[in-house]
């Protein structure tokens, strides 16, 4: 939806193909850095997410063994430092802000419980094959936004499935009054812990904390698309950790789990006017909370490079993906570094805890200026 808004900034008329049924709230929180946030606003939706999001003052980083605090950095200047907010929503709170500006627009379309499996080019354009039947109306472009396990990426030619990680994502919502007060401040809680990591902060206005517990798991994964068995609680062990982190996680009921799952990265993301958006090119591990805002960003350069060559949607595309492909690939890797960091044990909890403390909160942040500080570049 993100990438309809764009194309509709850039004159388009927009059709969203959407396997799902119907839009329901679903997930649970993600976290806007300025990179993301800056082109939503520029969308016009700054005061309806202002209205449901948590602009935090802080990223707290603890050992989750001891509890006692690492380094604390400095979030609540980014508008100023970065020139837009760092937002925490919940998930289908975006999702519900984007589908109101989409319906306020007569020239973006969304049609339900349609899965696009394939695609043919011609001299007219391109013909979209859905489960069904085929798309009659012409189509100038088609950008494949459908995530992780992509049916388009095959398409184009990419057939590795995806690898598991050897990792679980847990993930819950809990009621803030249910939590210490601690815990309800604007502040992402980050606790690193021997093969495991949790983060919580506040979510839907401050109402909701969001929980996600990351763990080793040495089975097959668990498919992202599975609903969770009952019961279902996180393996941890009691003594390993702190006793505000255990209980938190112990007042968390209704866990979904998901498989982490990665891909290895592809040079060509795009075949004529057909191209891959966000995890379907380039999915990202949850480590640098950036899966969402990479998806933003590709939809703000792939309506930016559409709109400057319409008539060459082939080569529109091509830019766009060699403008995109060295930032998230760089993204990736970095993800990839801290999922090992935030699992170390012994000495190398050790000293990583000695240099974040010796570093300090405001150097650490600065490590990050070059995803936060991110704009579209003049296509």
């Amino acid at each position: 939806m993100t990438a309809a808004l764009a194309l509709r900034r850039n004159g388009f008329r927009v059709i969203v193909l959407e396997q799902a049924p119907r839009l329901e709230e679903t997930g649970a929180g993600i976290q806007l850095s300025p990179n993301a946030s800056r082109l939503l606003i520029e969308l016009g939706l700054e005061e309806r997410l202002r209205a449901v999001a948590v602009e935090p003052a802080a990223l707290r980083v603890l050992n989750a063994a001891s509890g006692r605090e690492i380094v604390r950095m400095p979030l609540a200047g980014a508008a100023l430092h970065y020139g837009a907010p760092y937002w925490m929503i919940h998930r289908g709170d975006l999702q519900e802000v984007l589908a109101e500006a989409v319906a306020r627009d007569v020239d973006i379309t969304i049609r339900l419980g349609v899965r696009v499996e394939d695609f043919e080019t011609h001299a007219n354009g391109l013909s979209i094959s859905t489960r069904g039947g085929v798309m009659s109306e012409p189509a100038t472009a088609l950008l494949a936004a459908d995530g992780l396990w992509s049916t388009l990426r095959q398409c184009l030619g990419h057939r590795e499935p995806p690898r598991f990680t050897g990792r679980i994502a847990w993930r819950a919502l809990i009621q803030a009054r249910d939590v210490i007060p601690e815990f309800r401040e604007p502040v992402v809680h980050l606790w690193l812990g021997r093969e495991a990591h949790l983060v919580h902060y506040p979510v839907k206005a401050g109402a909701m904390i969001n929980v996600v517990l990351i763990t080793a798991d040495a089975g097959k994964g668990v498919n992202p698309t599975a609903q969770p068995s009952a019961g279902a609680v996180p393996p941890l062990a009691a003594d390993a950790w702190a006793i505000p982190a255990r209980a938190l996680i112990g007042r968390c009921e209704n866990w979904l789990q998901w498989g982490l799952y990665d891909r290895r990265p592809i040079r060509r993301w795009s075949r004529g006017p057909v191209a891959l958006l966000g995890d379907a090119a380039h999915p990202m591990l949850p480590f640098l909370a950036q899966g969402a805002a990479m998806a933003i960003e590709d939809a703000a350069v792939a309506a930016r490079c559409l709109a400057r060559t319409p008539d060459d949607p082939t080569g529109a595309l091509r830019t766009y993906c060699a403008i995109r492909r060295g930032r998230t690939r760089r993204v990736q890797r970095a993800a990839a570094r801290n999922g090992t960091r935030y699992h170390m044990s012994g000495a190398g909890a050790f000293a990583r805890d000695t240099f974040m403390r010796a570093a300090g909160g405001e150097r650490l942040l600065q490590n990050y200026n070059w995803i936060y500080d991110w704009r579209p570049p003049a296509i």
